[in-house]
């Protein structure tokens, strides 16, 4: 199965930018999107052969997720244990084999003033994921807000007070990751160097100054199954890449 994942940053400009023709191009099995900046009805995203999930946040042009699948769920779930579902922050497929969960995951923001909030999403989703790989496998996927290890952003020393690199959201990803999580790019390339997003500022994107904060993670039950793990760097129409996973399920 191919999996991908792409922050769109407004998936109506994403729109006008090529996201109808990369989706044709990709014929993805589920292809899922986070900040979508929209309310049900602003724009036509029906896409035929695709079952389609979307979830809004309450406050307009803001955050929210979609998901689309070739193949219907057995259910669909908002949110986690009822929280998020006001800033549209998570969308969960339950099929015959594994759980899909799109994520986009709260920003810590300048001067880390929404760092607590965002301390209890990392333990709500790592308990949530818990509870669903117990009953059967889990993929976990879409911006995670946060570049894991030095290796995943271009200027390490100059951003550990930043959102999206402090010791906390990284020491969050790590016990994930200890919960029974497999950072799947990781997996299949301990070693590479290859980002998800750049800054509009400073030609971050042509000088390749970016951040790896989007992700395939997996629960170690299947990672033996993942074929390939990429981003598509050269994929433009926002500022963030789409992620990718091949994967035998």
């Amino acid at each position: 199965m191919k999996f991908i994942s792409w922050n769109v940053n407004g998936i109506r400009a994403c729109i006008g930018k090529g996201f109808n023709e990369f989706f044709d191009r990709e014929n993805a099995d589920i292809l899922c999107v986070q900040e979508t900046k929209m309310q049900e009805g602003q724009a036509d995203l029906e896409k035929p052969g695709y079952y389609r999930f979307m979830s809004s946040a309450e406050k307009k042009g803001y955050a929210g997720t979609l998901v689309y699948s070739k193949k219907e769920p057995l259910s669909v779930t908002y949110g986690i244990d009822g929280k998020y579902n006001d800033e549209g922050r998570v969308i969960t497929l339950e099929f015959e084999n594994f759980y899909f969960v799109c994520a986009y995951v709260p920003n810590s923001q300048e001067d880390l003033r929404r760092l607590d909030y965002r301390m209890i999403y990392e333990d709500s989703v790592r308990e949530y994921l818990t509870r669903l790989k117990n009953k059967k496998p889990v993929v976990y996927t879409g911006d995670l807000n946060v570049a894991h290890t030095e290796i995943d952003l271009k200027n390490p020393k100059s951003n550990t007070k930043n959102a999206g690199f402090t010791k906390e959201e990284r020491g969050k990803f790590s016990e994930l990751l200890d919960s029974g999580m497999v950072d799947t790019f990781r997996l299949k390339y301990p070693d590479k160097i290859l980002y998800s997003w750049w800054s509009y500022r400073f030609n971050a994107r042509a000088n390749n100054s970016g951040w790896r904060i989007d992700y395939f993670l997996v629960s170690d039950d299947i990672k033996s199954k993942v074929i390939d793990a990429d981003i598509l760097t050269d994929v433009l129409g926002s500022d963030h890449a789409p992620v990718v996973l091949n994967i035998d399920l």
